[in-house]
Parts: structure tokens; sequence; C-alpha cells
């Protein structure tokens, strides 16, 4: 069993002045154990017990952090929603998890108490937090019992909520902070969304059980990163971070001088922009593998060789296999599906019996994802399996086109996708955004890559587009891709 994260927090409190938000005003550990008490004790005041859920759909702030923690110490599930989702969107949400309590935006109070009936303003409680005692006897909560409630994205029918039990977030946060050399004089710089497990659980889990400290960016900017890099030693970002970051002439070695450590996730990192980064910086970007189920899955090494293309290798404690169609573990070098097993794993989806039954096999969770061990045990990810493309009869990975795609002049972006063909059954599609000034034009692209790829791998189409739809981490939506050009081959 590990360590509770409130452990860990309460033992940061136990030495005095140890800084927990850096800034012109640092918040010390012992604020934040404050403020987690005055906030589980309003949430006790406002009716909320061990086991009701809240649910938290505000813009990013610290006090969303400190709410995060107060949940652990109440007992209270912690439900976080994307502020940019619809009250339409929301609904779903409030009447699957039944929120005892909803935290929104003051102005999105009128709007969401229509749809549930314990709706405040986060100013509203606040306010009552302010009032509140600063001591706050914390109610026995075990390993399993259920702290947080994530709600997948879904992209390919009704969202499911993902339930992480306080073992599942404290496990995968001792196994990162040895993996990833977390110490207590490490700053992070946090500029990533905080409803979401990237920013909510493993920045932050990461900097509580290392006793270190963050900067707080409320949003991604590269100004704002960039001024911000000598005072930090760490950074988690997503891929469009890094690109971003390249495309100011800035980003040199002198700004990373202060830098131990880049992590990237949440999205594929390319190849290029792993090559461009270390050219650019003298470091090689981190990049892992992980899903709201299972929180971080695998990492490349901290020391050693951090390949670009593969996600690494398997967290302690965690076990990883690819299984073929029957169900078996494949050698490596081959493709299969990704199977996970350990104390990450989610204990199942919210209400949802059947879904949660029918995505383990014997213990393990099929994440629906791609992939293959190299001979040294690094994985690389080929995709979702809804994304593979099945051209007459021969598989292609999206993953492997898009890499050669990728390393051509002139591409910034790429994403490979099948469309219903008459001949083939899918047809294999690419969709690629050229670089600021580049033109891209099909028929060179596609004989370019006959050197690359085996002949049915290559693009029946290749369309050149402004942008990617992306969701608010950085993923490509090739469902919406799919939809849009349905009907490309009638």
């Amino acid at each position: 069993m590990s360590v509770d994260v409130i452990a860990k927090l309460k033992a940061g409190a136990a030495t005095p002045g140890r800084v927990w938000l850096q800034g012109a005003e640092p918040v010390t550990y012992g604020d934040l154990l404050a403020e987690t008490a005055r906030m589980a004790n309003a949430l006790t005041k406002l009716g909320l017990v061990k086991g009701d859920r809240l649910l938290v759909q505000v813009d990013k702030c610290e006090a969303v952090l400190a709410l995060y923690l107060a949940c652990l110490r109440a007992g209270v599930v912690f439900l976080p929603v994307n502020p940019g989702y619809t009250v339409a969107e929301t609904a779903h949400f409030l009447t699957d998890a039944e929120p005892a309590l909803a935290l929104v935006e003051e102005g999105r109070v009128g709007d969401i108490s229509r749809k549930s009936q314990n709706a405040m303003g986060l100013g509203s409680f606040l306010a009552i937090a302010s009032q509140a005692e600063s001591t706050y006897v914390d109610p026995i909560c075990g390993p399993d019992d259920l702290a947080a409630i994530l709600y997948t994205s879904g992209t390919t029918g009704r969202s499911k909520g993902v339930m992480l039990s306080r073992e599942n977030l404290a496990s995968n946060a001792e196994a990162l902070v040895g993996l990833w050399r977390f110490a207590e004089g490490d700053v992070l710089l946090h500029a990533l969304p905080v409803f979401h497990t990237h920013g909510l659980f493993v920045a932050t889990n990461c900097v509580l059980f290392a006793g270190a400290s963050m900067i707080f960016q409320r949003s991604f900017s590269p100004d704002a990163v960039l001024a911000a890099l000598p005072g930090a030693t760490v950074m988690m970002g997503v891929p469009t971070f890094y690109s971003r970051l390249l495309a100011d002439p800035r980003l040199d070695r002198a700004a990373c001088a202060h830098m131990r450590l880049f992590i990237s996730g949440s999205a594929p990192l390319s190849p290029a922009t792993h090559a461009e980064w270390r050219a650019r910086t003298g470091m090689a970007i981190l990049e892992r593998y992980g899903m709201t189920e299972t929180n971080m899955i695998t990492s490349n090494p901290y020391d050693g060789d951090r390949r670009a293309g593969t996600v690494g290798m398997a967290l302690p404690g965690v076990e990883v296999r690819v299984t073929g169609a029957d169900g078996r573990p494949l050698p490596a070098g081959e493709a299969g599906s990704i199977e996970v097993r350990g104390p990450n794993v989610f204990g199942g989806y919210w209400r949802m019996p059947e879904q949660t039954a029918r995505e383990f096999r014997d213990g393990w969770f099929v994440t629906g994802d791609l992939g293959a061990f190299d001979a040294e045990g690094y994985l690389s990810i080929l995709g979702r399996a809804k994304d593979l493309v099945i051209t007459g009869g021969l598989n292609v990975y999206p993953a492997e086109v898009e890499a050669a795609i990728d390393d051509l002049p002139g591409v910034a972006a790429s994403a490979v996708i099948g469309l219903p063909h008459a001949d083939f059954g899918e047809a294999v599609v690419a969709c690629v955004v050229p670089v600021p000034g580049a033109t891209l034009e099909e028929g060179a692209m596609r004989d370019a890559l006959r050197a690359r790829l085996a002949a049915f791998k290559i693009p029946k189409r290749v369309l050149v587009l402004a942008d990617l739809p992306r969701n608010a981490m950085g993923k490509v939506q090739k469902a919406e891709l799919r939809r849009e050009h349905a009907a490309l081959f009638d």
C-alpha cells in the first residue's frame, strides 16, 4: 500500500516555510494544509459527507488544487469538468454522477441551477471557506476508497465516468517521483489544465510527494513559460506546448540552462519535434504514456536513451503486455492490443458494470490502444484500435504513416485516417498541415513516401488543411476528420 496523498501534504506542512506555490506572495505547505481544512469544513457545512460527489467546473486557478486536496481530506469524490463544456454538455455529468454540489463560475450558476438544484459559484464557496476553521479532523479513508471521477471525452458515444481510488493516485505518484527523480529542490512549471489527469494528478501529486514547489500559470503562453524557465527545474507539457515554444526564436540552450527535465504526454510527440528540441536546447524531451483509466503506464528513462517515437517501458509496479486477437501475449516486434495491470488501474466505470466487464480480460485492462515492444522493451503506440485502417484486407497503423509524413519537408502536423472506399473497404487518407509559408503538393508527397512505405500504406489521398481538430489536451480528433471527409471517395 502506498503512502496516501494527504499524508504527504501533512508531511510537507511539518517543515516550516516549505513553499508549495512560488510567486510574489509564496504559499507554503502550512498555508495549503490550513486552506484545505477550511474548504473541508465548508463542504461539511454545506451538507457533503464521505462518498458524496463534488462537481467542479471553473477556470484554472489555485483554488482547484486546494479543492482537490480538501475533497481527499473529507472523503468527498472530486469530479472536475472542462470549463469549456456548454451547459447542455455538462448536464450529462450532473445527471449521471448526481453530485451533492456543483461549483461553477459565478456567471454560470443560473444556467447550471436549471439542471441541478445544488449549484454554487466558486466565489460564494470560497467566501464560506474563508470563515471556516483552519483545522479539520479527517475521517478515516482507506486506499480503495473512491477519490475522483473523471469523465472520458465521449467522442465515440456516451461519456464514461472513470472511478479512481486513493491508491490509484498514490501508487502512481510514488512510482513517478522515483522514476523522474523529483526532490525537494524541484520547481515544477505548471501550465496544464487542471480538469485532466495530467495537470491535476500527475503534476500536483509529483510535487506533493517530493515536497517540491511549483510555478502555477493560469494557461499556456510561450511568453510566460519562457519568462518562468529560469526559476523552474521541471516542465510537464503536451506536444503543442513544445512545438509552439520551438516557433519562438528566444528558445535556446541559455533559456533552458536551469531546467533538468521536460516531460511530454497526453498526445503523441512527433520525432521531428523531439529532434528539433534536442538540437535547440541540448535536452531530450521525456515522453511517457498514460490514460484517464490508468494514470501513467510507461515512461522513457530518466537516465538512458529517451527514444523518439516511443513511450518507454512500464513503470515500477505496473505490468504491460501486447496481445493478439486471441488474447495471447505477442513477442517483441509484433503489433497488437496494449493491456495493463497494476495498482494504477481504475476500479471501473461509474454505474456501468457491463461496460467495465467488457474492457477487462483476466484482470488486465484492455486500453484500446495498439502498440508493439522493441527488443529492448521500449513501447511504441501505433494508434487507437478504432483508428486502425484495414485496406484491402491489410492492416495499416496510422502512427507509422504519420511518422513518415512528419519527416517530409514543410509538414507541421499530420493525421492518418481510414475512409470508406468501394474497392478497398477503407482507403488510407492523410490530413496534413503545412508549416507557415510552405506549400505541400499531394502528388509529390505520395511520391516521397514510396521510398519509406509499402504500397498499400501510401495514402490514396493527401488533404492539405489549415489545422487539425484537437481536444483540450492537444489530441487530434480523428472521428471528426472521418465525419467531415466521409464522402471523399463517393
